[in-house]
């Protein structure tokens, strides 16, 4: 399919998937039963099963869980209602197990090493090979929760300037949505830990995951002859039956996926209920479309900004959330910014501008404003150097809270 022949032009629509993970009832120790629960509600252990408007899918591992729109959604409010009806959905089945959902980008003690268990059915030589090669049994592949967002192009014309302005934002995104501050029971460097592992979970192929930041391609062509061609001739001495050279494989944090007409964001952990989750689609894709029209800076100072200048600004985000310091004027100003300020005082001037007074994402966002991220506010509930007791409370009210459709 060409780029001409997409059905969805930019910013018509937008396809939501949320992870979560599968835990004990009482312990909060991780569950691998994500194919019972997809067994007890479609009959066999198919990868993917509908529910109305919404569905359900595997990950590779065998704890987490993904619930996702069912084609475009036009509408994020009806989606975070959408997506809170599933969380009750799946909690009440999961009851049956002893299990229920978990929130947050990571799971907070799990041990990977003696507990990943891989996805057993279809597409088990995909998880295999994965495994294989890079070896699954680390944080960045087998403990890692996200929200991915994909926005749809109709053409490269549409692409190329989408694509500019994801890459603009990327850094920005674990500054608004960091959630997974604790790993193997301790308080990580970053507030963002998921993030962290995440950049580093493909390290014996380096090209599947890049510089997470995506490079400067803005056609199909380009996408497809310089950044992916370049992941499958690495990957060839691993894969030589080409079970991985798929677009699928490649890790940045903004894919293209021209199977299906759109890129897909993947920087953001997920949050406590689905409405703080939509909350934070709601300004990330109005950021991004302000910036895909024109309406912040020129098309030609985003396409100018490399990978060498954004990671910086990643890497600061991801260790110290909305309090990280962004200090570049060029940076700034592609964003229609000046003067150096916090992620969080960044966030907030840019809601002020792109943001309708009543829109459904102001509530979260003064709660962002004045406490931080999820993050921030995790280590504040269960302190810096948390026992394993405060953890289990401060993780179990996480729990009460996905399942109430509460702020924590």
């Amino acid at each position: 399919m060409s780029t001409s022949e997409y059905p969805w032009p930019a910013f018509a629509g937008y396809g939501i998937e949320a992870e979560y993970m599968i835990v004990d009832r009482q312990t909060l120790d991780v569950r691998p039963i994500a194919d019972l629960l997809l067994h007890d509600v479609g009959g066999g252990y198919e990868l993917e099963v509908e529910r109305g408007l919404a569905a359900w899918s595997n990950e590779l591992a065998l704890h987490v869980i993904e619930m996702k729109t069912a084609g475009i959604s036009r509408d994020l409010a009806a989606t975070a209602q959408l997506f809170q009806l599933q969380v009750a959905d799946m909690n009440e089945r999961l009851a049956k197990f002893g299990a229920r959902l978990l929130p947050t980008g990571m799971h907070p003690w799990m041990d990977p090493e003696r507990e990943l268990r891989l996805w057993p059915h279809e597409n088990d030589v995909i998880y295999g090979t994965f495994d294989r090669i890079f070896d699954c049994r680390g944080h960045g592949w087998a403990n890692l929760q996200s929200v991915h967002i994909n926005l749809p192009f109709q053409n490269d014309e549409e692409f190329g300037r989408l694509h500019a302005a994801i890459r603009v934002v990327l850094p920005l995104l674990p500054a608004l949505a960091a959630s997974s501050p604790f790993c193997e029971g301790q308080r990580t460097p970053e507030l963002d830990r998921r993030v962290e592992v995440y950049r580093h979970n493909a390290a014996r192929v380096p090209s599947v995951s890049g510089r997470v930041i995506p490079e400067r391609v803005f056609d199909r062509k380009s996408y497809e002859d310089e950044l992916l061609a370049g992941i499958y001739r690495d990957l060839a001495p691993h894969d030589p039956d080409g079970v991985l050279a798929e677009e699928w494989v490649n890790a940045r944090g903004a894919i293209a996926r021209f199977e299906r007409g759109a890129i897909e964001i993947r920087l953001l952990d997920i949050q406590e209920r689905p409405a703080a989750d939509l909350s934070i689609v709601r300004l990330v894709t109005a950021l991004v479309r302000a910036l895909a029209e024109g309406q912040l800076g020129s098309q030609a100072d985003q396409r100018a900004l490399t990978e060498a200048n954004l990671e910086p600004h990643l890497i600061r985000c991801v260790r110290d959330g909305s309090r990280a310091e962004l200090d570049d004027p060029d940076y700034l100003r592609v964003l229609g910014l000046s003067g150096a300020r916090s992620a969080r005082e960044l966030w907030g001037a840019l809601a002020e501008r792109l943001l309708t007074a009543d829109d459904p994402a102001w509530p979260w966002i003064r709660d962002y404003l004045e406490h931080g991220t999820l993050a921030e506010r995790i280590v504040a509930a269960a302190g810096p150097s948390p026992s394993r007791e405060r953890l289990h409370e401060t993780y179990a009210r996480l729990a009460d809270c996905l399942a109430d459709g509460r702020a924590f």
